[in-house]
């Protein structure tokens, strides 16, 4: 390695992602970057792929005041910045990003939309390479359709595709550039690399992807769900099993749900032997090891934990590899308490965690005829099995 590639290795890029938009033209409920995308948040997918990026340092988000609460479900469990509210523009929204990071003060900072769900690891790295011999990168594709420029209804003129690119996120700049830049900006740039070049800044065009395409129709969410499933052709199961001895107490958690119960399982964490189960069941079909290797037992911070954050980081690095969970089956295995009565709500507890419907959520319970560990009424034990999707 010389010393120009030491330097741009140590030198921090923060990712700042604008979610400040209302979505009006995708319509429902709530803005488009909250809206479900493969099981989880359409902005979840980008703040991932982020936050799991190994050169990226920081990562906030620029969000509307009123989405705050829709915003932190969508972040749960990330580490990331402080949100920053945004402006009554999109310009004014990245403006008040690049404020928000002054405390920070990173060499590089990539500015990426939170409706452009798949955003790869490798178009990431394309735009900070090219950061490291320009003022500014941008991702982009070429235009392959052909170009008619139109009026009064009809083709006035053919417009040759030759040079033209589709400029797309993230945008990346040396930070303290783009601040200045912003500051001194007029109004009404259409993205950040247009208001850099008006500024004096040379901004380079580096290979984005297809699939990074913006969502802002209800037919763009519906064209990208079903895109994203048809490119997960690796289908891959794994096996999760877990134990936990009985200890005084008056109810045992399973799936997420507390049920009454003359002694509870004993644990470090919350002892929820099901979501255990599951979590393996996960990391194993995605080949990255167990729950004790993640979250170790030993470690004070994991001590009463809720184990649906355990579940949530699994599902999380299914998606950071571009996949999706497709199916979860869970067995519970005890004298007592009983499970049947408790069937419905522990599926729809898992259901919710996972982003999975209840058609893909299986809870069974059966005994061991009153032999071994369970049969002996010790202890719970579950075992689970996770079905996952990935590309090719």
């Amino acid at each position: 390695m010389d010393s120009q590639d030491e330097a741009q290795d140590k030198m921090t890029a923060a990712a700042l992602i604008v979610a400040g938009g209302r979505g009006e033209r995708l319509g429902g409920p709530v803005a488009k970057q909250y809206q479900k995308l493969a099981g989880i948040p359409v902005l979840r997918h980008a703040l991932l792929a982020f936050c799991h990026h190994p050169a990226i340092t920081a990562v906030a988000a620029v969000i509307r005041g009123e989405d705050r609460a829709h915003y932190d479900q969508a972040a749960e469990g990330l580490e990331l910045l402080p949100p920053i509210p945004g402006g009554d523009s999109r310009q004014q929204s990245v403006l008040h990003g690049l404020q928000g990071l002054e405390s920070l003060n990173p060499d590089r900072v990539l500015i990426h939309d939170g409706a452009r769900p798949f955003i790869s690891a490798k178009v990431i790295d394309n735009v900070l390479a090219g950061l490291a011999v320009h003022d500014g990168a941008v991702a982009a594709v070429p235009v392959v359709d052909s170009l008619k420029r139109g009026g009064d209804g009809r083709i006035v003129d053919e417009v040759p595709r030759q040079d033209l690119w589709q400029a797309q996120t993230p945008q990346g700049f040396s930070y303290p550039a783009l601040l200045a830049a912003h500051g001194k900006a007029d109004a009404g740039h259409t993205d950040d690399a247009s208001l850099a070049r008006a500024a004096g800044l040379e901004v380079a065009l580096v290979a984005g992807a297809v699939e990074n395409a913006k969502i802002t129709t209800a037919a763009d969410l519906a064209r990208a769900d079903a895109a994203h499933a048809a490119r997960l052709f690796d289908v891959r199961v794994g096996q999760g099993f877990d134990v936990h001895r009985f200890e005084p107490g008056d109810h045992v958690r399973l799936c997420g749900i507390d049920i009454p119960h003359s002694a509870r399982l004993a644990g470090h964490s919350d002892a929820d032997v099901a979501l255990h189960a599951v979590t393996d069941a996960i990391l194993g079909a995605i080949g990255k090891g167990d729950i004790g290797r993640h979250f170790p037992p030993g470690q004070a911070k994991w001590q009463n934990a809720d184990s649906a954050r355990f579940v949530s980081f699994a599902v999380d690095q299914v998606h950071v590899l571009g996949g999706r969970l497709a199916h979860l089956d869970v067995t519970i295995i005890c004298e007592a308490p009983r499970i049947t009565p408790h069937h419905g709500p522990m599926a729809a507890r898992l259901g919710a965690i996972t982003g999975l419907d209840g058609a893909r959520v299986s809870i069974k319970a059966t005994t061991t005829e009153r032999l071994g560990f369970t049969g002996r009424n010790e202890g719970i034990a579950a075992q689970a099995t996770a079905t996952v999707r990935l590309p090719i």
